[in-house]
């Protein structure tokens, strides 16, 4: 069956599943709204944050080099980046291993350009990845990094979602 039978169809029709509350500008190969984009980064910023922060944290705390520090911030960033659209997903009921394959599908690109960008700005920053965890620097490299990151990655998650992957795909499991 292609593409655009399955859509008329009326066991899914997305115009009547578009006007949910909350689910403004969520379109399937359409048009995407700013904000649409913008709640899906911030999603996506929330868990990365996190990991990050904790992992800068722990890493710091323990003493531990710039490299494994690093290491461990992007590590738990992908993983409280997933945990988030994994829960909601099984909360909606799906079985462990299609949540997991939505949870990849929704957030591998977006968690890795936030990465890629927070990381890039913290390595760039002259001092910040020797600062400590009492230094101001070390907070302003990491949270200006996270919010440069959300800057950017937003136009990233709007065009994919406007061609229904990314955070489309988890629009479903609302």
């Amino acid at each position: 069956m292609g593409h655009s039978a399955h859509h008329t169809t009326d066991a899914h029709d997305h115009t009547t599943h578009q006007a949910h509350t909350g689910h403004d500008g969520h379109r399937m190969g359409g048009v995407v709204t700013w904000g649409a984009a913008s709640k899906a980064t911030l999603h996506c910023l929330t868990g990365c944050a996190i990991g990050e922060i904790l992992g800068m944290v722990i890493g710091t705390a323990l003493m531990w080099g710039n490299v494994e520090t690093m290491i461990l911030a992007i590590v738990l960033a992908f993983v409280f980046g997933y945990s988030f659209t994994l829960f909601a997903v099984r909360k909606a009921g799906l079985d462990w291993k299609s949540a997991v394959k939505v949870a990849l599908a929704a957030d591998t690109v977006s968690i890795a350009v936030m990465e890629l960008v927070d990381n890039g700005i913290i390595a760039l920053v002259p001092g910040a990845m020797d600062a400590h965890l009492s230094d101001t620097l070390f907070w302003t490299a990491l949270l200006g990094g996270l919010a440069v990151a959300f800057v950017i990655t937003t136009p990233v998650n709007k065009w994919m979602i406007g061609r229904g992957k990314g955070h489309a795909v988890v629009h479903a499991y609302h």
